[in-house]
């Protein structure tokens, strides 16, 4: 992780005091990253070049706790005129987000442009609605009714409910109503993401153990997420190897990363800039992003049904088939399927470019969050790093440890499941979850001996 800067200079400059006078002026972040996809790779990682990695090889100047606080009093300054600027407002609210700072100076702005919010372009709507729904729900409740009727796009209409929802769980009837109301309100998969919000099933337990031996394509890793839901907290990934054995330190332990799958919105996988979803995704190499707050490290690159191919997704040369939301649930088991739905709506939606990155963000901007120190994304899923405060260089990842485990066999294809348990706070390695793996790991080995018999017998 990012090591905070020491409370009298850092905390100070969130206050807007103890900043030294800037000697010049960094180019505009890209603070729109918060509500949109992660970037597009520069570069590509062969297996080889992982395992070779250092993290002496990495750094990211702007990191460096001089930079860093130069670049938070450019933006506070530039704060108030952004925030007078009806064409800037969406970067100035991106802004407030990231560094979670001056959110009351961002409320009466955002509430002002809420009214005719109907009559501007989608993505406006969607930036200033995402803005509503992280810092505003309960304040921009009373000006989202009216406006709800309004909003064609399924997205837009959709992150007003949530937010509705988020001020007030009595709002469910409602907007139950207000979605039959809509004639795509059936078929469009963010509003039936929507329905099942609004109606939850009962909640139900399934074995974690029928996961974690869920067979996929035998030879290649899995990348387990488990998170809590609402994503409020730290989650655990653990890595089941090429082998089908879950990998262990030197010491016997299981191999265990912490990783955040929270976006910064808080809105769910459906939504553009939500959470990561629940579900199976296929991951298809390792690069390094063009992205001022995920760094050089490499990420994983993992990837939604409909983003890639059913062939791609399943690692197959076979181009003919095509997807069905039957051929995705057959390659989960049955009792997981309902609970791992989100990410087959995600990638209907259009969702893209959600990746397992490190990060560059300081994580004492978020300092008295649940999750702290993880840093929240745009919906990818974030190990921790640390990086110098001298001169930027990384002294340690979380984000190479996985990737290095991923491709020790020489792999770098293989599957993420990102999947909730239920509990409040971070995701530890407790007996229960020593017990699954064990259990996944028998299950494994019990499916393997009639083939392993098979390939013993004489012809």
């Amino acid at each position: 992780m990012n090591r905070p800067p020491p409370r009298r200079t850092f905390l100070d400059a969130l206050r807007g005091r103890g900043v030294p006078e800037l000697k010049q002026r960094l180019a505009p972040c890209l603070l729109a990253l918060l509500l949109a996809a992660c970037a597009a790779p520069e570069k590509r990682h062969s297996p080889a070049e992982l395992q070779a990695y250092r993290s002496a090889d990495f750094s990211w100047p702007a990191a460096a706790q001089r930079a860093e606080l130069s670049m938070l009093a450019l933006e506070r300054e530039r704060l108030p005129q952004r925030l007078a600027d009806p064409t800037q407002l969406p970067a100035a609210l991106a802004a407030i987000m990231l560094f979670n700072i001056e959110i009351d100076a961002g409320r009466a702005p955002l509430l002002a442009a809420l009214p005719a919010l109907s009559a501007q372009p989608a993505e406006r709507q969607r930036l200033l609605l995402t803005a509503a729904h992280t810092l505003y729900a309960a304040d921009a409740a009373p000006l989202l009714w009216p406006l709800l009727s309004k909003l064609a796009g399924p997205r837009e209409f959709s992150i007003a409910a949530y937010t509705l929802l988020k001020a007030d769980a009595a709002a469910a009837p409602a907007l139950r109503e207000a979605l039959r109301q809509r004639a795509d309100c059936c078929d469009e998969p963010r509003l039936q993401a929507l329905q099942a919000a609004l109606d939850p099933a009962a909640a139900s337990e399934p074995p974690l153990a029928e996961l974690l031996a869920v067979p996929l394509k035998p030879g290649l890793p899995v990348v387990f997420s488990l998170q809590r839901p609402g994503r409020r907290a730290m989650g655990l990934a653990l890595l089941r190897g090429a082998d089908g054995r879950f990998v262990r330190d030197a010491d016997g332990q299981l191999l265990q990363i912490p990783q955040l799958a929270l976006a910064r919105s808080g809105l769910p996988g459906t939504i553009t800039a939500g959470n990561t979803p629940r579900g199976l995704f296929t991951v298809r190499g390792a690069g390094t992003a063009g992205n001022r707050w995920i760094g050089p490290t490499p990420y994983l690159h993992s990837m939604l049904p409909i983003e890639s191919s059913l062939a791609e997704f399943r690692h197959e040369a076979e181009q003919g088939q095509r997807w069905s939301e039957a051929a995705y649930d057959a390659l989960l088991p049955a009792s997981w399927r309902v609970p791992l739905r989100e990410a087959w709506l995600a990638g209907l939606a259009g969702r893209d470019d959600i990746l397992m990155h490190g990060t560059t963000i300081n994580p004492a901007y978020y300092r008295g969050e649940p999750y702290f120190p993880g840093t929240p994304s745009a919906g990818c899923l974030v190990a921790a790093e640390q990086w110098s405060e001298t001169d930027g260089r990384l002294l340690a990842s979380d984000q190479l440890r996985l990737v290095q485990a991923f491709s020790a066999d020489g792999h770098d294809r293989g599957f993420l499941i990102v999947a909730e348990l239920p509990g409040v706070g971070a995701v530890s390695l407790d007996e229960q979850l020593e017990s699954a793996v064990r259990a996944a790991e028998h299950q494994m080995l019990e499916a393997r001996k009639p083939s392993m018999a098979t390939q013993g017998s004489p012809r």
